[in-house]
């Protein structure tokens, strides 16, 4: 579809405070509950800072992220490098400059930041037509920890091209950064962010993605290192036809706090979607956090979607909050649910390896690599795989030391 040579930004500015708690606190209104009626504005003085009251803010450790609710001053926190693919970056995108807003909305403080602090947005583009047989690799690097940076990246797939886009994370910072998905009709794109950051970075990001009609995006979520990190994917499928893949993975040590709000709205017909996020947690105060909203709209009809959350708790004082939601708008699907489950290991699978002679700490092992490899094994990027494995089999060495 024709982009608007302007981002809305005005148009969505408010005069009215738009903080739910505040709506509660000062007027009596009933507060925003569903994912699909939040506010949005690019102006981070309409949210306000959150309170940890609204019920997008409420599973957070709002104090960590308190850097990152004003917009950065020197905003030299983070570099980014092209390990592959930097053929495919175009001029950078100012503010209301197309294709940047076409898609994206702010629905919280953090990502206002984003939009207003990240003056000149990275624009991967992938022409219209093009097979991209090997992954561009986007390194994202952060200065330290008490470093600020705010970003706004647009990938964008034309119509009838296939590509797929990694941004791994590195370092320390305090990062604030949206990411804007735009998936052009017949296009099939597959996004790939993994946050292997240091143990005092903080780092809020907001995907937004659209997908186009008979397109495909494929949208995972890893997240290993960072003290906070919390990133929410929002995925459209706009047009006929669309479908939308989404998977997260996570392990959460100690102190840390690995967060995922995931949205999937079905917007068109015959649209297909999956979401499945499985999280590992262990040590004292791990904790991980999944939302999970599913939308189905009046016009979705033909839709098949399922959302599925999945945890395994590995040691004592780990915490592993999971919330699927469903919304159906239409009765004329092919099928929806969702699912929840938080748990320990399963002891019947402990005792059928070892009554095998597989000593139990082994036993443990080959237990979690089993529950987390489902979704390395979806990514079909042998280098990044064989990474991530390694990533998992060091914390495992970790929980059994």
């Amino acid at each position: 579809m024709a982009a608007s040579t302007t981002a809305p930004a005005e148009a969505q500015h408010t005069n009215a405070h738009i903080d739910p708690a505040a709506q509660v606190a000062d007027a009596g209104f009933v507060p925003v509950q569903t994912r699909s009626e939040r506010p949005h504005s690019y102006d981070p003085d309409d949210f306000g800072a959150p309170t940890g009251r609204e019920v997008n803010w409420k599973h957070t450790p709002i104090a960590q992220l308190t850097p990152l609710f004003t917009p950065a001053v020197a905003n030299e926190g983070v570099t980014y490098a092209f390990a592959s693919g930097e053929q495919y970056l175009s001029g950078p995108l100012g503010i209301g400059t197309a294709p940047r807003g076409e898609v994206f909305l702010p629905e919280d403080i953090t990502a206002a930041v984003a939009w207003q602090g990240g003056a000149e947005a990275l624009h991967v583009r992938i022409p219209r037509e093009e097979e991209v047989a090997e992954p561009v690799f986007v390194t994202v690097t952060g200065a330290g920890a008490e470093q600020r940076a705010d970003a706004h990246i647009v990938i964008e797939a034309l119509e009838h091209s296939v590509a797929t886009v990694v941004l791994q994370h590195k370092g320390s910072a305090s990062y604030a950064q949206n990411v804007e998905i735009i998936v052009r009709d017949g296009a099939k794109l597959t996004v790939v962010t993994v946050q292997q950051w240091e143990d005092d970075a903080v780092h809020a990001a907001a995907h937004q993605a659209r997908v186009g009609s008979d397109a495909t995006l494929k949208h995972f979520v890893v997240s290993f290192g960072g003290g906070l990190v919390r990133v929410n994917p929002s995925v459209e499928l706009a047009g006929s036809g669309s479908e939308g893949y989404l998977y997260g993975l996570s392990y959460a040590d100690a102190g840390q706090h690995l967060e995922s709000q995931v949205y999937l709205h079905h917007k068109g017909p015959h649209t297909t979607g999956d979401v499945l996020y499985k999280g590992a947690l262990q040590g004292a105060s791990a904790h991980s956090v999944w939302i999970g909203d599913v939308l189905i709209g009046p016009d979705a009809t033909g839709t098949d979607s399922y959302e599925a959350n999945r945890n395994l708790v590995l040691t004592e004082g780990a915490r592993a909050d999971s919330i699927p939601n469903l919304e159906i708008e239409t009765g004329d699907i092919v099928g929806a649910g969702h699912a929840s489950a938080t748990g320990r290991f399963d002891d019947e699978q402990l005792f059928y390896l070892q009554a095998r002679g597989i000593p139990e700490e082994e036993a443990r092992r080959l237990v979690v690599l089993g529950f987390l490899t489902d979704i390395v094994q979806r990514l079909g990027i042998p280098t990044l795989e064989a990474e991530l494995l390694s990533a998992i089999e060091a914390e495992l060495a970790e929980v059994n030391a």
